[in-house]
């Protein structure tokens, strides 16, 4: 059974029974049965480690993943259109004018030969068709938008003449260029130092509320996601293992995983005593356990742990849980208060 989201009345986004598969021997799977749904001016905050699917996600919605390599199937819409079946120029203008993207490092996705102006520019004049005059002019705006010192100055500066910080503002400005609907966040400051990440954050959580996009936001880091996100959801290799707000999640966590990754946090630890840290790692995507994929590194974990298909705990509002455990202290809390 795979949990379907609580639907919103027009949502931006509409993902359902999402699969990626990178060929290979055997074959990696990436994404496995994910659904969701994103409304406008919504983030969903996606939680995990480093491997866990969290990236390939957010490059299928722009399609950026080799196709001679991949397979996907399930649905994916972007205000009620196929994403999947885009081609051509469709697809040119889905990326960059309807859905954008700030990727995490900006030294690599920014081109080294260019200005930083001229690759702005470029984005608007694609997908506006405006003089050069007028695209200069929206890239400067944009510069000036996520507060860039000397912003007409900045506009003939290459990549590598500006700091980490910089370079991510400015990556930043290019993905809202053109004022897209849908804006995707791979971990965007995880290489910035703590006092520029946080401005970081507050700056995006800001324009996210002043254009009224949606969002979803990829990070390892459950500080980073509660800080900028409306929901979130768990991710563990490949599959969303629980949904919920952020205040139910960070209340009332009902996944073994999720617990874990709260619990290895500096947020409340006593100095001096070593983090409660979910032991072992991921298992390997192209060799998943029947069942429960964190089983092996689960305290709790049982016989029926590797069984399919795993019971789902569900709440209100689209909220649930994929684990035995949380199925199980439901139904008894069920029977208790009937007896």
């Amino acid at each position: 059974m795979t949990p379907q989201p609580c639907p919103s009345e027009t949502p931006l986004v509409k993902v359902r029974d999402l699969c990626v598969r990178f060929s290979g021997t055997p074959p990696v799977h990436a994404v496995n049965s994910v659904s969701f749904d994103l409304a406008a001016g919504e983030v969903l905050g996606i939680l995990g480690e480093s491997g866990s699917g969290k990236s390939v996600t957010l490059k299928t919605l722009l399609r950026l993943l080799p196709e001679r390599k991949t397979t996907i199937s399930g649905t994916v819409e972007v205000e009620g259109r196929d994403i999947l079946s885009l081609q051509g120029r469709a697809l040119a203008d889905h990326r960059g004018g309807v859905a954008s993207m700030i990727f995490q490092d900006p030294a690599l996705a920014l081109d080294p030969v260019y200005t930083i102006g001229q690759q702005i520019a470029e984005t608007v004049i694609r997908h506006e068709g405006v003089t050069r005059r007028d695209a200069m002019a929206r890239a400067l705006e944009m510069l000036e938008l996520v507060r860039i010192p000397s912003a007409k100055r900045r506009l003939d500066n290459y990549p590598h003449e500006m700091s980490g910080g910089m370079r991510q503002r400015a990556m930043i400005a290019l993905a809202l260029a053109c004022r897209p609907k849908l804006l995707l966040a791979d971990e965007p400051t995880t290489a910035l130092d703590a006092t520029v990440q946080i401005q970081i954050l507050l700056l995006l959580r800001e324009l996210q509320q002043e254009m009224g996009m949606g969002v979803i936001f990829v990070t390892h880091d459950i500080g980073v996601a509660v800080e900028v996100s409306d929901r979130l959801a768990v991710m563990y290799a490949g599959s969303f293992v629980e949904t919920g707000s952020v205040a139910d999640i960070i209340r009332d966590a009902r996944h073994p995983y999720s617990k874990g990754l709260l619990a290895a946090n500096l947020v409340g630890a006593v100095p001096g005593t070593r983090l409660d840290a979910v032991p072992g790692a991921p298992p390997p995507l192209n060799a998943l356990p029947e069942g429960c994929s964190f089983a092996p590194r689960c305290a709790h974990a049982e016989p029926a742990c590797g069984l399919s298909p795993l019971p789902v705990w569900t709440g209100g509002g689209g909220r649930w849980a994929r684990c035995v455990q949380a199925s199980r202290a439901e139904a008894l809390a069920d029977s208790g208060a009937r007896a």
